[in-house]
């Protein structure tokens, strides 16, 4: 008997997976749940429509984010930090003030924990990942200098 389901169910699928599963299980365990659905032609069909609609969606938020990358080909960022003796910072520069400065420079919504990159304390240029989603990254140079 072929199923669609209406939630998650454990070994078997996620919610709105089609299956094939035997008569007995969809009727006395997983129909009186509620965990699914018989998998009737207007069913499917409407399986197959949210489907193409979700595999497009996918494809729009994927073409955005290589649209962004390109647009963030050579990005710069630079940051001013009060620094010691030898050029070492009192402190550190983090993802967080790199997101603040990238995003003011932008006009972007990137949240911290998509850059990737160790703090740093130490005045000059670093490269930190940038993470676009879908698979899709960016390099960013990020120059740190010494204010005061």
């Amino acid at each position: 008997m072929k199923i669609i389901l209406s939630a998650d169910v454990k070994g078997q699928g996620k919610k709105g997976d089609l299956l094939s599963v035997s008569d007995g299980y969809a009727r006395n365990f997983l129909f009186p749940r509620k965990l699914a659905f018989e998998a009737t032609p207007d069913a499917i069909a409407d399986y197959n429509r949210r489907e193409k609609a979700k595999a497009d969606k996918l494809a729009h938020e994927k073409e955005k984010a290589q649209e962004l990358a390109k647009r963030l080909k050579d990005a710069h960022v630079t940051l001013e930090a009060k620094c010691g003796a030898g050029g070492r910072l009192f402190g550190s520069v983090t993802n967080v003030e790199v997101a603040e400065v990238f995003n003011a420079r932008f006009n972007t919504q990137v949240d911290r924990h998509d850059i990737q990159m160790d703090p740093i304390k130490q005045c000059g240029t670093y490269t930190a990942k940038l993470k676009l989603g879908h698979g899709v990254s960016a390099a960013l140079t990020v120059e740190v200098t010494a204010v005061g």
